[in-house]
This record gives C-alpha cells, structure tokens and sequence, in this order.
C-alpha cells in the first residue's frame, strides 16, 4: 500500500499548511483551532476515501490479473501433459483456458484419442471443465 502511504502523506501535509494558514489569520486563537480540526477532519475523510476507492481498484485488477494467471497456467500444464502422452499427435492440438474451462481443439488420430487428451485435460488441477472439440481423422 505504497500508494496509501503518499495519500496520507499528502493529505497530513496539505493539514498543516491549512493550520499554518488558519494561524496567520486575525482572530481569536480558539476560531483557528475549530478551523484546523475541520481541515485536518474533512482531509482525512477525503483521504479514506480516495483510499478506499484505490484499493478496491487495485483489488479488483488483482483478481482478473490473478485469473489469468491461473489459466495461463493450467494451459500450461494440460498442454505439458497431452504432450508427455505418447501416441497423440500434440502439434494438431490446441489448448485454451478461460475461468478454468479448456477448450481442446484440432485433430486427433482416432476417437479414442480425443477422449484421452479430454481425460488428461481433465486430470490436471484448477480445471473445471473440459470442452473437447477435437475431431479424429479416422473411425478407428
């Protein structure tokens, strides 16, 4: 929270130059006083807010940033495990993940070579779904 640090930095600098202008003023010393502490009160409020709006934001990239992680990593993987399975043709087959869904795409040898790249897909962890849409060269 860097970013909180310099707001509140920023808004307790711009309290005191408020006071130091407050105290230059003619009049009593108790109007100065009330005039600081409105100031320094309403800065503050600002503050928290302007923060508040800040780390929801932050939050918010957090979590869509960490999505995409996650299913760049789970692409990741699926492909390294369709490619360690010998027997599938891995350059015909494309792999993509959306909110932990895989859509499996391309073509394959036989049927039974769809369903075991949609097995493995499934197999790796974080995978929620698996949408197999390889199509098999043969009816074998």
């Amino acid at each position: 929270m860097n970013c909180f640090k310099r707001w509140k930095l920023l808004g307790l600098s711009m309290v005191l130059v408020g006071g130091l202008a407050a105290c230059d003023k003619p009049g009593p010393a108790e109007t100065a006083g009330k005039k600081i502490d409105q100031t320094a009160d309403a800065a503050g409020k600002k503050m928290g807010e302007a923060a508040d709006k800040v780390g929801d934001k932050l939050g918010e990239q957090g979590l869509k940033a960490g999505v995409a992680i996650e299913d760049t990593e789970i692409t990741a993987k699926v492909k390294a495990s369709i490619f360690a399975e010998p027997g599938l043709r891995t350059l015909q087959i494309s792999v993509d993940t959306v909110k932990g869904v895989v859509t499996l795409t391309g073509s394959v040898d036989t049927p039974p070579s769809s369903d075991r790249a949609g097995k493995l897909a499934a197999a790796v962890a974080g995978v929620k779904e698996v949408d197999n849409k390889l199509v098999s060269t043969s009816t074998k």
